[in-house]
């Protein structure tokens, strides 16, 4: 099967916060309200359905994080890695995505079982360079970066998370269509900051406040010039209409009681 333009997701049939793996899920087991989570990813559906052919995994019972599919592998050329999670709890999806991207006409490549990779929640395809940029510190290991470069044949650049609320390069990086890069600074150490001013250009970087960020802000889709987010305050969103894009806000509140948002309940199967 051929996927072109595509974005995969998983209904949240059983979405909840069962168990604390980051900092947004503390406090919040059991407080997820159900129909209301499934709204608004109905109409995260909806609004991405307009844009981009979906295709989706069927949600399982036992793995309630599985509706953040962006963290089901990372896919490129048609070749898929799927996550080696570190979390004991999020372990029991791996044979579901095997099976989906098997069964759906992927190379599954090979990745040894030591070294932890938790897919496109921490592997973004820049926009404008050919080159992978790669997270690792809280949730992917350090040595992944450059399995991923061997595995896949695309150049990476490793990026260290520093602050625990970010734990997936998702959550504080999203690289805009025309070599754009939305990012929060505060997220990253202060080498791999440097390792961004110096591959992106100052006219194409939209430093993102940490109170957007905190909303998840790069937590963001990119199709075309739209941008779907949960959040952004009203400067951000003046900004990102300056650099050319449209900003489409829609809430994502229950989903972020599990430490995600529009990026993490989406993985995209191509990129043009």
């Amino acid at each position: 099967m051929t996927m072109q333009q595509a974005i995969l997701m998983c209904e949240p049939g059983y979405f909840s916060v069962d168990y604390v793996i980051n900092p947004w899920m503390r406090d919040q087991t059991g407080k997820v309200d159900h129909p209301l989570a499934m709204r608004q990813w109905q109409q995260l559906r909806e609004i991405l359905g307009q844009l981009i052919n979906l295709v989706f995994v069927s949600p399982e019972a036992g793995v309630p994080d599985m509706v953040f599919t962006a963290n089901a592998g990372l896919v490129l050329g048609g070749k898929v890695i799927v996550s080696r999670f570190r979390a004991r709890e999020r372990q029991a999806e791996e044979p579901y995505l095997h099976a989906w991207f098997a069964e759906n006409g992927y190379v599954i490549a090979d990745w040894p079982a030591d070294v932890v990779f938790e897919g496109a929640g921490d592997a973004l395809l820049d926009r404008g360079q050919p080159m992978l940029w790669v997270g690792y510190g809280f949730r992917s290991d350090s040595a992944a970066a450059a399995l991923v470069e061997k595995v896949l044949g695309c150049k990476t650049v490793a990026l260290e998370l520093v602050d625990p609320r970010f734990y997936h390069l998702d959550t504080c990086l999203c690289p805009l269509e025309g070599g754009w890069l939305l990012y929060y600074p505060g997220a990253f150490s202060a080498v791999s900051q440097t390792k961004i001013r110096a591959l992106v250009p100052a006219g194409r970087r939209i430093e993102v406040s940490e109170a957007d960020a905190v909303q998840f802000a790069c937590n963001a889709v990119n199709v075309g010039r739209d941008i779907i987010l949960n959040h952004a305050s009203p400067k951000l969103q003046t900004e990102l209409r300056r650099a050319g894009f449209a900003p489409i806000l829609t809430p994502l509140t229950e989903f972020m009681k599990s430490g995600g948002a529009a990026k993490c309940l989406t993985l995209k199967l191509a990129e043009t």
